[in-house]
């Protein structure tokens, strides 16, 4: 309707102005009813031929959408593994901070797994001490197996020394028994350093292995029992928790509520304009908004993302042929739209629906030197017809809650 009033004053008034003061035709003898078109022919035409280019020019250079959204994420509460419900820290509707405990399950077999884990480590520590002392032990059997093999030693060099000199002194049989007996010896020597090697092993080696591995256990006992305390994971708002002590939670199928961050919805817009503006919405343009949930107020926006898919044109790899008749009607071109100063959203609550308009901005071309006549003429007039789209967007502003409480029946 505005287009139509401002390209009437530009033809359909200067056209009654010469039929009035020019032919001298007044309206209500020569101009009738009946005979308006006729008269008025050429700026009707005009009118009609301008407001149509003025419109598509508008919302071509200058798109609206009333697909607006102040889109939000919610985490859902689940803990990392099923169980019973202990304990409950916090009710509906309550607001968390980032790590504040949510709820408890019941931890038996898990504080049961790192009891385990503490008593495995003491009774490692305890053989640890026990192995302390049998290696003074194995000090003690070194010396006395290398005295006997120092006896048995001597005696036989005793021996030979005696058949050496009389060879009827000392049997063949006595030397060789007392050979045997020397080596028996060497070999008890032997077997008490290899005993005292292995406890050393043991204390230095194997010991701190096995009580590396009962640590790690008793680590992993831990963050099982960890795992049982749900926390939140962000600041936010509990939605829909209803959880109480007793209750079945799992991960996979039974959540315990929604955790609605504190940020959800209050960073940008997310706006869905349609294909044909593809070639026109560019990151950097700037945005104004109007949202229901924030009656009478103009937010200007800048666009910071221009997703360059189509959400309607996504398909999943299945064991059929897709039909792109089954795909439905051609989707929009999503845009994020984000506050040109802090503060600007809020009033505005997460999931509100809105209405946008993103406008281009010509100044860079026409600020070249080399630019024609006819495209500066042009850039011109896309730029100002953005005014108009403005007021626009300005009149739905004050008509919107109108619409909403008295023609919506809200």
């Amino acid at each position: 309707m505005l287009e139509l009033m401002l390209c009437s004053m530009l033809t359909i008034v200067p056209d009654y102005l010469y039929r009035r003061y020019v032919q001298g035709k007044r309206i209500g003898r020569e101009i009738t009813l009946y005979s308006v078109w006729y008269e008025l022919r050429w700026g009707i035409t005009a009118c009609l031929v301008l407001t149509v280019s003025l419109i598509t020019l508008i919302f071509y250079f200058h798109p609206a959408t009333k697909n607006v959204t102040a889109v939000f994420r919610t985490i859902s509460i689940l803990p990392e593994s099923g169980g019973r419900v202990a304990k409950v820290f916090v009710g509906v509707n309550d607001k968390v901070q980032a790590g504040d405990p949510l709820f408890q399950l019941d931890s038996t077999e898990q504080e049961a797994a790192k009891e385990s884990a503490q008593r495995r480590i003491a009774e490692i520590d305890a053989e640890a001490k026990v192995a302390e002392t049998e290696l003074a032990a194995a000090d003690g059997a070194i010396k006395q197996a290398e005295g006997a093999y120092l006896q048995a030693q001597d005696e036989l060099e005793t021996k030979q020394e005696l058949m050496r000199r009389n060879p009827n002194v000392v049997a063949v049989r006595e030397i060789e028994r007392l050979q045997v007996a020397a080596d028996g010896r060497k070999g008890a020597v032997d077997a008490a350093l290899a005993n005292k090697e292995t406890l050393r092993t043991r204390i230095s080696a194997l010991l701190p292995a096995q009580r590396a591995s009962s640590e790690a256990a008793l680590a992993q006992a831990q963050v099982e029992l960890d795992k049982t305390l749900v926390r939140a994971g962000v600041a936010g708002t509990l939605q829909q928790f209803t959880l109480r002590p007793g209750d079945v939670v799992n991960p996979m199928l039974r959540p315990a509520g929604i955790l609605v961050p504190a940020e959800a919805g209050r960073v940008a817009l997310i706006a869905g304009f349609g294909q044909i503006e593809t070639q026109v919405l560019k990151v950097g343009m700037i945005a104004e908004a109007t949202c229901i949930g924030k009656p009478f107020t103009i937010l200007p926006m800048v666009v910071t993302q221009v997703q360059d898919v189509v959400a309607a044109g996504q398909f999943r790899p299945t064991d059929q042929l897709i039909d792109v008749q089954k795909l439905g009607q051609p989707g929009s071109i999503t845009v994020y739209l984000e506050p040109l100063y802090a503060g600007e959203l809020e009033g505005v609550p997460p999931g509100g629906s809105c209405i946008a308009n993103a406008y281009t901005n010509n100044h860079d071309a026409l600020a070249d030197k080399n630019i024609g006549t006819g495209r500066w003429l042009f850039l011109h007039v896309v730029d100002t017809v953005a005014l108009v789209h403005a007021m626009i967007l300005r009149m739905q502003a004050i008509l919107l809650p109108v619409q909403t409480l008295v023609f919506g029946g809200h």
